[in-house]
């Protein structure tokens, strides 16, 4: 969510002719994230973001946006697009795909607690049976077969060793065949960033521009990655059990999916580290921008390949 295209305060008004949205006010850019353009806007009826789509075309984003419309009318806290007068949700803005969506009240966390936790459990588990009822599919964009496609771009620029560490958890992770895990719409990135708290309650969930159908285990690894782990990269057995029980308290897991647990978790790890590769050796200009850091989730998946059998017990 760094702003990459420019938008000018004209630029703007003349593109919100086509939304009954009022008059605009102020346009701010948001620093936060790495793929997207967007901007906070308030006009004179209320505050919206405005998203330009970087990378993803206009063929892929009725996915996306028809997606969290659907969530919203099932009761999921997340940004509802906006339809503009030829009763699309989706624009062109100087040059690129554009959008704007309702604006959640609230701020993200650094440092959650096993409460805001709990609450993300639940969340993700309403928001995993919600999606069930979408009928648009969409693969998972960032699976394995990304994976093996992107790592060689990255493994010449890497140091040995961890050349070594993500060719080897690609190997493994080759060997493992997920369809037999539940599985549907999932979020992709529910990081600390994407979930809005407001007075200690969850009040909202952005970015689902990696939504896509995949194993529904594979998606609570991801959050429980970054919700969960604590500054040495293991995940942390209070906050981690109050994810799971809530979660489970709305879909209980399965018995391939307990078993199966400590894989998703590398794998969800790997994703974040390759991705985050890409990012830091390959960088994108743009005004407002930053590459985080790959090695955090290198580190968490070193822990979680040293301790299967902890990884398993936090459901005891």
């Amino acid at each position: 969510m760094s702003v990459y295209t420019t938008v000018t305060r004209d630029e703007l008004a003349a593109w919100l002719r086509n939304y009954s949205l009022g008059s605009l006010v102020d346009l701010q850019g948001i620093s936060a994230g790495i793929e997207n353009t967007n901007y906070f806007v308030t006009t004179s009826h209320a505050r919206y973001v405005l998203t330009l789509f970087e990378k993803l075309g206009r063929a892929e984003l009725p996915f996306f946006l028809g997606l969290t419309d659907h969530l919203a009318a099932h009761g999921i806290p997340c940004p509802r697009p906006i339809a503009n007068l030829d009763h699309g949700f989706l624009g062109e803005l100087n040059g690129k795909p554009a959008c704007i969506v309702s604006c959640l009240e609230g701020k993200s966390l650094e440092q959650p607690d096993p409460a805001h936790c709990a609450q993300v459990g639940e969340l993700l588990a309403g928001l995993h049976q919600a999606g069930q009822s979408y009928p648009a599919q969409m693969p998972n964009p960032r699976g394995p077969a990304w994976w093996t496609a992107t790592a060689p771009q990255v493994l010449p620029r890497m140091p040995a060793d961890e050349a070594a560490l993500l060719r080897q958890e690609i190997a493994y992770q080759s060997g493992f065949r997920a369809e037999q895990l539940p599985r549907g719409v999932i979020h992709g990135d529910l990081f600390r960033d994407n979930v809005l708290f407001e007075d200690d309650r969850l009040s909202g969930v952005l970015d689902f521009y990696y939504a896509c159908a995949d194993a529904w285990l594979y998606d609570l690894a991801i959050a429980a990655n970054d919700w969960c782990v604590g500054p040495d990269g293991a995940l942390e057995p209070e906050r981690t059990a109050a994810m799971l029980r809530a979660y489970q308290r709305t879909r209980p897991l399965t018995g391939p999916e307990l078993k199966d647990w400590p894989v998703m978790l590398r794998a969800g790890a790997l994703r974040f580290w390759l991705s985050r590769l890409v990012d830091f050796y390959f960088p994108r200009p743009g005004e407002l921008t930053y590459a985080k850091d790959p090695g955090h989730f290198r580190r968490i998946l070193q822990r979680h390949i040293a301790a299967p059998s902890e990884l398993r017990q936090l459901f005891d």
